[in-house]
């Protein structure tokens, strides 16, 4: 597979020129354009029960779209919001991405569910985690700019920012201080994360994109 991310780092995309019986997985409804000859079939993520429990407490879909073609072609992926595309090769690595993260990956990657614990009701981030390894190509995208960040003790972020992060990172989630601080702050809950390894932020959050935009609308 080939491929090439046009628009970044504002409007990125995702373009993947694949070989005759190649497969590529992205999210549900990432497809943007493609060569006619490509087959569409929906895959499962983790059984029914686990995708039933992702859709009703993390508003995540059901389904991955896998596309193959017999005689190869051209295949497009735009992510829902304005940002950055990002590329991984993973090599026997995992990453933990967060949920609506996820653009695309090719069909050697493993992608699991992972139940992000009773914190995640409350962190921003969706219940449910995906849990990415194996060897392949994988494509996540951000809401503004990416920050690739070495953490080698620990590094505080708000939850709104994270997007992905290499498993060797523990992490907690909780307030800035006391609660006074946490409700009145306006920083809300962050997710501090301690260890040594990589972790990708996105610059901008749809939170605060909603909360700058209310006011206009209801004048």
């Amino acid at each position: 597979m080939e491929f090439e991310l046009p628009g970044n780092p504002d409007y990125g995309q995702l373009v993947a020129r694949l070989e005759p019986g190649e497969r590529i997985l992205s999210e549900s409804g990432a497809m943007s354009r493609m060569a006619p000859s490509f087959d569409l079939r929906t895959r499962l993520m983790g059984g029914i029960l686990r995708a039933l429990a992702r859709k009703v407490l993390g508003g995540e879909s059901f389904f991955l779209a896998e596309y193959e073609s017999p005689s190869g072609g051209e295949i497009a992926f735009s992510p829902a919001l304005p940002g950055s595309v990002v590329h991984r090769p993973l090599d026997g690595q995992r990453l933990l991405v967060t949920a609506g993260s996820f653009l695309a990956c090719s069909s050697e990657v493993d992608i699991r569910t992972r139940f992000g614990g009773l914190r995640s009701f409350f962190s921003g981030e969706g219940v449910f985690l995906l849990e990415v390894g194996g060897r392949g190509d994988l494509f996540f995208n951000t809401y503004g700019a990416m920050v690739e960040e070495d953490v080698e003790d620990e590094l505080v972020v708000d939850t709104g920012h994270v997007v992905a992060w290499e498993p060797t990172l523990e992490y907690t989630i909780g307030g800035m201080g006391g609660l006074k601080q946490t409700l009145f702050s306006g920083e809300g809950l962050v997710m501090r994360f301690r260890g040594r390894g990589k972790l990708w932020l996105q610059t901008r959050t749809l939170g605060q994109t909603a909360g700058w935009l209310v006011p206009y609308l209801l004048r």
